[in-house]
């Protein structure tokens, strides 16, 4: 497929670039061709979701090697809107300044999170605003004019978020609406010649993987660009989440890419790759950030333990990043205290920086045939709090 180029079109069903130059078992090192440039992958998306990534600018992104970030289309939608975002040329890329690839989710999960203010029925969703309690509709046709008026290099189905813990009759009740309603999307998003970008449909059908199978059948009657896996990184246990992959995993299109939404830790993204997983995003980089905890080579660290007051060292000794060269934990923990806004940004450059040059040495490992051996040393790190931490 030839590059359409920045702000291009992609024509009805057109499937992206996606090139596999090498295999480790199941994982694939890859090249994803969008409209906005091209995504090396295993690939980690930072979420910008108001058209930011919480305190970097664009400049830094690309400077720490990001290659794609997420945008919500649901906050884009209230605040400040398609009428301002579309004065923008090129849509969400000119609002805020990013010319790379954008992945926008389809702002199912919110509205479905706003459980004491939406009503849900076969057409769509009714809701009131978080923001200033206006009564709002959203059907999947809206939720495709939205992300078209964005411009996003990959938009996704809207679904109905399962809910967890579900019973196997709920879960099939919001799967097989999730199925409905991504066709309706596929249908819409591909009106015309005019789409922006590629469609993505995701699986759902909770923990059981008859559902997932059922999901994925359903998805397969449009030809979505690529598929992810949704309804996961909602609470269930990590044993559950893996079966659930290694249920799904296998029968997915393999000249596709595979999205797997909200996960998660480095030992989450790096057990996903091993079966197959070609795409992530999480907030736990840079909400970790704000909250004081620092991803190390030896773990993570609290930056507002008393234990770092004294300490001259960088967070991470093994860390090239710029704050690791430049600022002591001393210093981090100082700024911290006094709720200075310079060390949330240096915190969640940190932690960005570590996440991408995670995804460098898994791609770097698929390549060399080595992801076994790295996986078996990101496990064996110290756990946290009964997380793995890498």
């Amino acid at each position: 497929m030839s590059d359409p180029g920045p702000g291009g079109t992609c024509g009805p069903g057109a499937p992206p670039g996606f090139i596999v130059e090498a295999r480790d078992g199941q994982a694939r090192l890859a090249r994803l061709i969008l409209p906005h440039g091209i995504v090396e992958t295993p690939a980690f998306m930072p979420v910008g979701t108001y058209g930011t990534v919480k305190a970097m600018t664009p400049q830094e992104l690309e400077a720490l090697g990001a290659q794609v970030i997420l945008g919500n289309t649901f906050h884009l939608l209230l605040r400040p809107g398609p009428e301002i975002i579309g004065l923008h040329r090129d849509g969400l890329h000119g609002f805020m300044g990013w010319h790379r690839p954008i992945l926008t989710d389809s702002g199912g999960f919110q509205v479905f999170s706003l459980a004491q203010l939406r009503r849900i029925d076969e057409d769509g969703v009714s809701f009131r605003s978080p923001v200033d309690g206006a009564a709002l509709r959203m059907r999947p046709e809206d939720a495709m004019d939205m992300q078209r008026v964005l411009r996003s290099d990959v938009a996704m189905a809207f679904d109905d978020c399962t809910a967890y813990p579900a019973t196997e009759a709920q879960a099939a009740e919001s799967m097989r609406r999730s199925m409905r309603w991504a066709l309706r999307s596929f249908d819409h998003y591909y009106r015309d010649e005019a789409a922006p970008g590629h469609l993505f449909g995701i699986v759902q059908g909770g923990m059981y993987p008859p559902l997932r199978l059922e999901s994925l059948e359903a998805l397969s009657r449009r030809r979505f660009a690529g598929l992810a896996i949704g309804g996961l990184a909602v609470g269930e246990p990590e044993e559950a989440r893996l079966a659930v992959l290694d249920a799904v995993l296998p029968h997915l299109p393999a000249e596709r890419p595979r999205y797997l939404m909200g996960v998660g830790y480095p030992h989450d993204i790096v057990a996903a790759v091993l079966r197959g997983v070609d795409l992530f995003d999480c907030v736990m980089p840079t909400r970790h950030a704000r909250n004081g905890h620092l991803f190390t080579s030896q773990g993570i660290i609290n930056i507002r333990n008393a234990a770092h007051q004294r300490d001259t060292g960088p967070i991470d000794p093994e860390c090239s990043c710029s704050t690791c060269a430049h600022y002591s934990r001393a210093y981090l923990r100082h700024l911290d205290r006094c709720n200075e806004i310079l060390g949330v940004r240096l915190a969640t450059l940190h932690n960005l920086h570590f996440y991408l040059a995670l995804m460098r040495r898994i791609r770097a490992a698929i390549a060399a045939g080595t992801l076994a051996q790295l996986a078996a040393d990101l496990m064996a790190l110290p756990r946290r709090s009964g997380v793995p931490v890498a």
